[in-house]
């Protein structure tokens, strides 16, 4: 048996930090994610589709965003199961409750684990929802499937972990739950783990939202019942017979399909030239430049040279005074002992502090001297 495991479209999102008009532009790229992953659940072949939740963003819901999810759950032409989150929670004005939805999906509706059985596939999915936008309890606590020879399945929002406030499992329920594998959402970076024979994972997101959800994203398609083949010789040629060589019958690749991606390159001021030589990128980028310059680079203009490149770009000053400027800090001087401390609390900052020194720096060193800042 063959899934598809997707979760965290975050559909309607605002997606703020852009151009009106390219945050109109990704709103539509995001809406065409059930198409998408309708197109790769057909050519995978899947006989499953899980959902953990955070398809929609919030409370707001266009309704050509539902009318687009419910036609490609439809056209996955698989049984498709949905676990609400904290961000689409189940209630009774929610789409989930408002719309209609194609009869081959399933939305889980309540906080407690339900099971749906799938004869046809010898499997079970459980699941649960959920119904506020918090929940600080583990949706498993107590939750175990039973060993009766089908192949149990979760489908759950939640985070892994013993405390937080967005359903945590802890890992020993996830363990106790024996089921074969725990599809998860909430999780925006896709990532995996092993508790007792349950193998779990989120796939991330399918379309990166911010520079905190970097590189390609996409889905995981699991396959099931994999186990090894013994190839065994006979005077008729080999033949193939089934065996348990201990390999785990759970195997999840991750394939992407996002339009874009977000990206973060450290770059040299050379680098950043050689960068607007490589063509147009479909991403949105930001750039740190880093290296030694006597002078501030012209962030404006370097912006504008690269803005018609890219989808988006954006770019931050991370140079630093060449380091013969620093050469009176061993001055016994007001200015070296200035310029000591400054080195001092700069070699122990983090990146977040480091601009702010070194502004500093270059302010205080223009006043002690009488002059303008050397970068400015």
């Amino acid at each position: 048996m063959k899934l598809l495991h997707a979760s965290d479209f975050h559909l309607d999102s605002p997606l703020s930090g852009l151009s009106p008009e390219k945050s109109a532009l990704r709103r539509r790229e995001l809406r065409e994610i059930p198409a998408r992953l309708a197109a790769l659940a057909k050519e995978e072949g899947v006989d499953l589709v899980l959902l953990p939740g955070d398809l929609f963003d919030g409370a707001r819901v266009y309704p050509e965003t539902v009318r687009a999810l419910a036609q490609a759950l439809e056209d996955m032409a698989a049984p498709v199961f949905i676990a609400p989150g904290n961000h689409d929670c189940y209630h009774n004005k929610s789409p989930y409750a408002a719309a209609s939805w194609p009869d081959n999906v399933y939305i889980f509706t309540a906080p407690e684990m339900q099971g749906f059985e799938l004869p046809g596939l010898n499997c079970v999915v459980h699941g649960c929802a959920f119904t506020a936008p918090r929940r600080e309890d583990d949706p498993l606590r107590g939750f175990t499937a039973p060993d009766d020879g089908r192949l149990h399945l979760l489908c759950v929002h939640g985070e892994v972990g013993l405390v937080g406030s967005y359903a945590p499992i802890d890992p020993k329920s996830l363990e106790r739950s024996g089921a074969a594998y725990a599809a998860l959402g909430h999780v925006h970076a896709a990532g995996s783990g092993k508790a007792g024979r349950t193998l779990w994972a989120y796939p991330g997101c399918p379309e990166g939202r911010g520079f905190d959800e970097l590189g390609p994203k996409g889905a995981l398609i699991v396959s099931f019942g994999e186990s090894a083949r013994l190839v065994v010789s006979s005077p008729d040629g080999p033949t193939f017979t089934p065996v348990d060589l201990g390999v785990q019958p759970v195997a999840a690749k991750f394939v992407p399909i996002c339009r874009r991606q977000y990206r973060i390159e450290t770059v040299s001021l050379d680098d950043f030239t050689a960068w607007m030589s490589q063509g147009e990128s479909p991403n949105l980028v930001r750039f740190l430049l880093s290296g030694e310059s006597p002078f501030a680079p012209d962030l404006p203009a370097l912006t504008a040279q690269a803005a018609s490149r890219f989808f988006h770009v954006e770019l931050q000053d991370r140079t630093t005074l060449p380091s013969d400027l620093w050469a009176r800090a061993e001055e016994e001087t007001l200015t070296g002992l200035f310029l000591r401390e400054m080195r001092a609390r700069l070699n122990e900052a983090d990146e977040t502090e480091r601009e702010k020194l070194l502004l500093a720096a270059r302010f205080g060193l223009a006043a002690l001297e009488g002059g303008e800042d050397i970068r400015l």
